[in-house]
């Protein structure tokens, strides 16, 4: 949805996007916050409004904080749980969600937990970090969706249990501490490895691994396309770098690419 006109040098990097997707044959997103901030979710380390302003991440957010104070994971996360459920995707997840219908879009590699790739249609999804759609018992493993547990944890802060043996039941989210889904992980790893062309969208690439990802599609010979609000430390190794809002931009650049 374009909803006005945009700086001229942001419709020429619009421009050279569209020329590098439109010669691809493989593409593939590596999606961060930025991506989901405009449906309001806020990031993890913006200044004032970033997750991790007002809290150590380490005492409320580390598999070993978890095991020892779960309710104080649950109460530092129920703010966002409330928001990431009701929550909408945003026009930049629709539009990945139609490249992918029309065959161009192989796949999204993202470091959300939000769902909302999902929820906008998007089939082939690799979530680095987890998500909040199934628990797991951290005493006998067994493993639960968690829709049952999510309406009294939305309204009252209530810890989930497991119904087997009473162990505390933790999101398959990845905290500090633990590794990320192996299985995961190596798919997402062959996608980059076969794409020839990585947009990135909305994400600081400071988090390892999903930073290494683009230099590793470059080393495959992968065109890189980064769009993100700020600057990265990746922009020097990309073909074309959008610095605007990614609402604004993927939009248009889909729109253009499937209307060629």
């Amino acid at each position: 949805m374009e909803t006005g006109p945009l700086p001229p040098e942001i419709a020429r990097e619009i421009k050279a996007a569209v020329q590098t997707l439109k010669v691809s044959r493989r593409i593939i997103a590596l999606t961060g916050a930025g991506i989901s901030t405009p449906s309001g979710i806020p990031d993890f380390r913006s200044p004032r409004t970033g997750v991790w302003e007002n809290v150590d991440p380490f005492e409320v957010a580390s598999i070993y904080a978890f095991k020892r104070r779960p309710e104080a994971f649950y109460s530092w996360i129920l703010p966002m749980a409330r928001l990431i459920n009701k929550a909408e995707s945003n026009e930049a997840h629709f539009a990945l969600a139609r490249m992918e219908e029309d065959g161009r879009l192989k796949g999204v590699i993202t470091q959300n937990i939000d769902m909302l790739h999902a929820k906008a249609g998007s089939k082939i999804v690799f979530e680095l970090h987890g998500h909040m759609r199934e628990m797991t018992c951290l005493r006998c493993y067994s493993e639960y969706s968690s829709e049952p547990y999510l309406e009294d944890f939305l309204a009252s802060g209530a810890l989930p249990y497991c119904v087997r043996c009473g162990g505390i039941l933790k999101p398959n989210l990845i905290l500090y501490g633990e590794q990320l889904p192996m299985d995961v992980f190596s798919q997402a790893s062959q996608l980059v490895d076969s794409c020839d062309v990585m947009l990135v969208i909305g994400s600081s690439l400071t988090i390892s691994p999903a930073c290494d990802l683009p230099l590793q599609a470059r080393r495959s010979g992968a065109s890189i396309i980064i769009v993100n609000f700020e600057p990265t430390s990746v922009d020097y190794l990309a073909d074309t770098v959008i610095h605007a809002n990614v609402v604004d931009v993927i939009p248009r650049i889909v729109d253009s690419l499937l209307n060629q």
